[in-house]
């Protein structure tokens, strides 16, 4: 079994020696061997051992310059895969070796004589010529095959009328599989019950798994199978059986794979529409918690990620590969790792994420509420969020996506994910800031993937009170200076570290350290001292 993803175009198809041996103009005559073979290539080698060249699948050509072991040579050619050997007499030799001949017959190669008349390169050219003649009518087909399919795809019934002009120009069946293995619409001929059972176990090798192949091939029932997924991760794939695969085969089956994928999707539009019924009922002043349920089951986990290719498609890929609808670019489109949107200039002695002037926040916004939630120093980045704003909006320039359960986050490549704690509704502001500090925690310490890690005995002390008690401990500090102080605590006093993290430099750092123990005049030193002042920053 092999999976891959539909082509753009057939690739070359190959050409049988038949038809190369039919070229009279040629002169070839084949000397053993059988002639209904394929050949992708052509060769010209005169080595004496040519297999370290060889790819497989070619016509070798020789004169045999170097031909010192007729039967060894054979042995090598065929272990390397050659199609069939061209052997050109003159001027070496004025006939073909019987001994090559006999290697050749016991080993099934086919052997081609090519006459002093016909030179190596006149062979070549006809083979090429050929093969465009065959990649010419295999576009053809393909095109045709598209034209079809898309006029199918127009009529009143188009799932089963796609179906059907798929299994025509295919000549074998096609059946439409649902996520838990059932035949859902199928077309074409009939084909034996092992074959079917072959084909539906294809489909469920599958199956609705984000990141998974998209396509697999395999054999059953004296049939060439193959089974495609479709699009909308609703787990309904694609199944072919056909005698044969032609090269345009894939191609043709990739553009009913489109097709179905967007015929099968009007489900999605009701999804829409509970979200954007979602969003109006939380506009008109709902609470999170009582629309949650009109958007999957609980618990839900949220996830901060920065990164990508810098398409306008990443964020979406992202999205898709970890199997959720429910996103938030931030603004960016893309998730991009700048702290801030192109163009904003950060003002001097703010870290990233911090407010600037117009209050937008990073990972605070000003005066506001503490945002509710445990956290410790297994997280970083704690936040505040300004009037009306969650700490989990902090992360500017990231991107936010809600996953409902059973969602299982991995890490994707190109990003660096931060994940929260599963949540019920009540508790989706502090899963919001929980992905925040994580992403914050991976980006310092160059991971790929960070979860929040509960706060364990700071989760014991009265909110209220470990409030009370940081804001006055932390009063004489600017928001500059706390965060720093929070995040050089969270990675153990280390300044570079501190200083990627907050990209600023290392001695920016030093100096704010310096100044946050002048302020708070205590020993920065100190374990305890250290210990008091992560949990107030985490508290407050």
């Amino acid at each position: 079994m092999t999976s891959a993803e539909p082509a753009a175009t057939p690739p070359a198809p190959p050409v049988s020696l038949t038809a190369l041996l039919a070229r009279r103009d040629l002169g070839l005559r084949l000397l053993a061997g059988p002639e209904d073979v394929s050949i992708h290539w052509v060769h010209t080698s005169e080595m004496a051992d040519p297999y370290p060249y060889l790819l497989g699948g070619e016509l070798l050509m020789t004169a045999g310059v170097q031909l010192a072991d007729p039967a060894h040579y054979v042995e090598r050619v065929v272990e390397a895969g050659a199609a069939a050997l061209a052997f050109g007499v003159t001027p070496v030799y004025d006939t073909v070796p019987a001994e090559l001949v006999e290697a050749c017959a016991r080993h099934g190669l086919p052997l081609v004589e090519v006459p002093p008349r016909t030179p190596f390169t006149a062979v070549a050219r006809a083979l090429w010529r050929l093969m465009a003649e065959a990649r010419l009518y295999e576009l053809r087909r393909v095109t045709e095959a598209q034209q079809s399919l898309a006029a199918a795809a127009a009529r009143p019934a188009p799932v089963p009328a796609v179906l059907g002009a798929l299994a025509s120009r295919l000549g074998g069946r096609a059946v439409l599989f649902a996520a838990d293995g059932t035949p859902s619409v199928a077309a074409g001929r009939e084909v034996p019950a092992e074959a079917t059972r072959a084909l539906r176990d294809l489909a469920g090798v599958l199956g609705p798994r984000p990141g998974g192949p998209a396509s697999a091939g395999g054999d059953g029932g004296g049939l060439r199978l193959a089974a495609y997924a479709l699009g909308g991760g609703d787990g309904l794939t694609l199944g072919v059986a056909t005698e044969r695969r032609g090269p345009g085969d894939h191609t043709i089956a990739g553009v009913a794979v489109v097709l179905l994928s967007l015929l099968t999707a009007p489900h999605r539009g009701a999804d829409a529409t509970a979200r954007d019924g979602a969003l109006v009922r939380l506009l008109l002043g709902a609470a999170p918690a009582e629309i949650a349920g009109t958007l999957g089951p609980g618990p839900w986990t949220v996830v901060h990620a920065r990164g990508g290719d810098g398409t306008p498609f990443a964020a979406a890929g992202l999205a898709a590969a970890l199997g959720t609808a429910l996103m938030d670019t931030g603004g960016t489109g893309t998730g991009g790792r700048g702290g801030a949107a192109p163009g904003t200039p950060r003002q001097e002695g703010t870290p990233p994420g911090a407010a600037g002037p117009g209050g937008t926040a990073g990972s605070a916004a000003g005066p506001g509420p503490t945002t509710p939630g445990p956290s410790g120093p297994g997280d970083t980045a704690g936040s505040t969020a300004g009037p009306g704003g969650t700490a989990g909006s902090a992360a500017l320039g990231a991107v936010r996506l809600l996953l409902p359960a059973p969602a299982s986050v991995t890490a994707q490549s190109g990003w660096t994910l931060g994940v929260s704690a599963p949540v019920d509704a009540d508790g989706l502001a502090a899963a919001d800031a929980q992905a925040a500090r994580a992403l914050r925690r991976a980006e310092a310490t160059g991971a790929d993937l960070v979860r929040h890690r509960p706060g364990g005995l700071a989760a014991l002390v009265n909110p209220d009170e470990a409030t009370a008690h940081a804001r006055a401990l932390l009063a004489p500090l600017s928001e500059p200076l706390a965060e720093t102080l929070r995040v050089w605590l969270s990675l153990h006093g280390g300044w570079d570290r501190t200083a990627a993290a907050m990209d600023i430099h290392r001695n920016t750092v030093r100096q704010r350290i310096t100044r946050c123990a002048a302020l708070l005049d205590r020993d920065l030193d100190d374990p305890d001292v250290r210990m008091e002042l992560w949990f107030a920053l985490t508290s407050r």
